[in-house]
């Protein structure tokens, strides 16, 4: 938890501010009791009323110092408190950005969520605490302490006896407590995935009516949080209810030895009612000291969530030595690659070879998990290979940078993802700065103008969170028109045209062609009508190529290929 308090140094000079306001603040609040009792016992007893007014405006005027420094203070440590978490989230999501995809599977999105939210929160939290209450109990304590023996040595071994209980009882919360929050934050994380599952997959369980079903399963998971919940915090509030009394009974007690004393003439009235605020004071500051125990199991548990996203190294990063690519441009090479997920029994792509060149388009076929995808993951360096090489413009990728590999190549993904914002920012998510120009040029490349404009406000068209207000094969297009605005020397799609008609489809294609004349163009289909026209197809069973030519080269040396072809078109057709 300690290593995640370095994101204060920004705020270092809030903190020292906090600290010195909140020492005053505390030195003011012991010097009170101490005033009070000189009135009782000196101005009442005497009837002096200028020694009354005198002393007592300086007890006005140290409760209002108090009151001004609490008040800072407070300011100072809210902005310390939530410029820590401003940093410290910061600090999670450039991590997270920087995950390769196993990394992201290794946590899991709700997992992240949660750290990146209600973890950081409870982080927030305790720093504000502390800020407040590092410096003020255990002065309070400390110094009440030594005012109390102060006003009455043989009364203070009351205190002796209250505080070993008192910190026992602490440190018996604190074992027991610690476990369970990191319990908790677990099944938080569960419950986080059952909601988000049961909000994204609302279509499909509407369809299959599993809403009862969905529903039990969200109480299951709300009800394992919230019996841990209800057990760490049955714990917490039995806390308060036995400071409480313990404090009552040790007012009790002072007030009955210290009777006792003021009878036999060791003591007077003010001292007593001074040494009950001391007692009062040390008791409190133990009760704030208890809070902060309280937070900090909860606190720990989440810095350590925190601490296993920022200390996660990604599995894929930039060569220390980057080599920039030759004069080539567009050239893909696949060399020998075999590439397996993390955790599986068999590799997904096996001996992997082959070239794309520019100006040709070369098409990847096959059946439903043969790897055709993880060829383009491959190539877009979201996982490493196991063992071959894969090279553009003559340069292994893993010697380039990742953002210029990725600069070279425009994706798009087999499901279409749009952001919120207009149709333009989506399109202009491949080019910054493009011109409004590019961008319906690359939106009627994509076939996408037709409902653009029978769109009220065109490309300034809003599109709603995950795209939810466009229909499957806008949505597939305005992700091509982002791909194409870029003008990329490689082109990437993952089965990008399976959500459009056959007659979008050959326009598109045919648009395409005319696009990347001078680009490398891989297209990974389940259609043969797609592929028919590739100057290469590659077809894949299994992980491993079995069939490399033209269509028509294919049909007669490829049985694979035959079998898809026949299975989508009829010999009239083909014919």
């Amino acid at each position: 938890m300690l290593k995640l308090f370095k994101y204060l140094k920004p705020y270092r000079t809030n903190v020292v501010a906090v600290l010195v306001l909140v020492f005053f603040q505390s030195l003011s609040e012991l010097f009170l009791p101490t005033l009070m009792s000189k009135i009782v016992d000196t101005g009442i007893v005497k009837g002096d009323t200028s020694y009354i007014l005198k002393v007592g405006s300086i007890m006005l005027l140290v409760a209002l110092v108090g009151t001004i420094c609490a008040i800072v203070a407070s300011f100072l440590a809210s902005k310390a408190a939530m410029g820590f978490g401003k940093i410290l989230r910061r600090e999670v999501f450039t991590r997270v950005e920087s995950f390769s995809l196993p990394e992201f599977n290794k946590f899991g999105t709700s997992s992240l969520i949660t750290r990146t939210t209600n973890d950081i929160t409870q982080m927030q939290q305790l720093v504000m605490v502390i800020l407040r209450m590092m410096v003020s109990a255990p002065l309070m304590c400390i110094g009440g302490i030594i005012m109390a023996v102060s006003k009455d040595a043989k009364l203070s071994l009351v205190i002796v006896v209250i505080i070993p209980v008192l910190i026992a009882a602490i440190y018996l919360l604190t074992k027991k407590t610690v476990p369970l929050f990191q319990t908790m934050q677990g099944k938080l994380d569960q419950l986080n995935l059952v909601l988000r599952e049961s909000l994204t997959g609302i279509r499909v369980i509407r369809a299959f009516n599993r809403i009862d079903y969905e529903k039990e399963r969200f109480q299951a998971a709300n009800r394992d949080l919230t019996g841990t919940a209800v057990k760490v915090f049955k714990m917490m509030a039995a806390l308060m209810p036995f400071m409480m009394l313990l404090l009552n009974l040790t007012t009790l007690a002072i007030v009955w030895f210290g009777g006792i004393r003021i009878d036999n003439g060791y003591m007077q009235v003010g001292d007593l009612m001074a040494f009950i605020q001391y007692v009062m004071q040390i008791m409190f500051s133990l009760l704030m000291v208890s809070m902060m125990f309280v937070m900090i199991p909860r606190a720990s548990a989440s810095a350590s969530r925190i601490n296993e996203v920022l200390e996660t190294v990604p599995t894929i990063i930039d060569s220390e030595l980057v080599t920039s690519a030759s004069s080539l441009r567009g050239y893909v090479e696949f060399k020998d690659v075999i590439f397996s997920y993390p955790g599986a029994e068999k590799p997904a792509l096996k001996q992997i070879s082959f070239t794309a060149k520019p100006g040709q388009t070369t098409a990847i076929i096959g059946g439903t998990g043969s790897g055709k995808s993880s060829l383009l993951n491959l190539l877009m360096r979201f996982y490493n290979v196991d063992s071959g090489s894969i090279l553009v413009d003559g340069v292994d990728i893993k010697e380039m940078s990742q953002a210029s590999l990725r600069a070279k190549i425009g994706y798009v993904p087999q499901k279409a993802v749009l952001f919120t914002g207009t149709i333009a920012d989506n399109i202009r998510y491949g080019k910054e700065d493009a011109t409004d120009e590019e961008v319906w040029q690359a939106a009627e490349v994509a076939q996408a103008t037709e409902f653009i404009t029978g769109m009220k406000d065109g490309i300034n068209s809003s599109i709603a969170q995950g795209g939810t207000n466009v229909s499957g094969g806008q949505k597939q297009r305005l992700s091509i028109a982002r791909a194409l605005i870029r003008r990329p020397e490689i082109y990437a799609f993952d089965d990008s045209f399976s959500a459009l008609d056959f007659k979008t489809d050959a326009k598109l294609r045919l648009a395409l062609k005319k696009e990347t004349l001078n680009s490398t163009v891989l297209i990974i289909a389940q259609r043969v009508s797609t592929v028919m026209d590739a100057d290469q197809i590659i077809v894949l069973d299994e992980g491993e190529i079995v069939g490399v030519g033209k269509h028509q080269e294919l049909l007669n040396s490829c049985n694979i290929y035959k079998e898809i072809v026949y299975s989508q078109l009829s010999e009239e057709e083909l014919a």
